[in-house]
């Protein structure tokens, strides 16, 4: 079972980093994600979902792939290619991959205009080193499916004074 995260930060780019930061941890194996999402609320208040995966572009070059060749056995490689796009891009916009966009809407409704969150569906993780990981990274948590412990846990890392950086002489 996956656990969600969201946490809301001041700036899309403190947003963006946090977001690098665990797909850094993903590389080192110390967490797998299902689903990562910036949601950025703007200075006019409308709500701006930043995907790790565009599935309207996937859906767009899969869809092309197959047309080509669907196309060259009619012998319309052209007409075939542009089908094959633009039913692919209709199919991936009409999907919805990992968390759901409407509830990430909705929560998002309830920030300041500026701030941005982070979204993350987490399929496993080593939890003491990732939450090393990201002490004194700041935010504040808006919403987990974590357990209280777990979540006080994270809180606390959040919050924490960040690692010093020098090393003692």
């Amino acid at each position: 079972m996956s656990d969600l995260v969201a946490i809301v930060y001041p700036s899309e780019a403190q947003a963006e980093a946090m977001r690098s930061k665990l797909l850094e941890l993903q590389q080192e194996y110390l967490i797998e994600l299902t689903d990562a999402v910036v949601v950025e609320k703007t200075a006019d208040g409308k709500v701006k979902l930043h995907q790790l995966f565009n599935t309207t572009a996937a859906g767009a070059a899969s869809g092309s792939f197959w047309g080509l060749v669907i196309g060259i056995l009619f012998f319309m490689p052209v007409v075939g290619v542009a089908l094959g796009a633009a039913t692919g891009a209709l199919s991936g916009a009409l999907s919805d991959f990992g968390i759901n966009d409407k509830f990430m809407k909705d929560l998002a409704d309830g920030m300041q205009p500026g701030n941005a969150a982070l979204f993350v569906l987490i399929k496993k993780m080593t939890a003491d080193k990732v939450l090393d990981a990201v002490k004194g990274t700041g935010g504040t948590v808006l919403k987990t499916s974590l357990d209280h412990t777990r979540e006080q846990a994270l809180r606390e890392a959040l919050a924490a004074a960040p690692p010093s950086e020098t090393a003692p002489a």
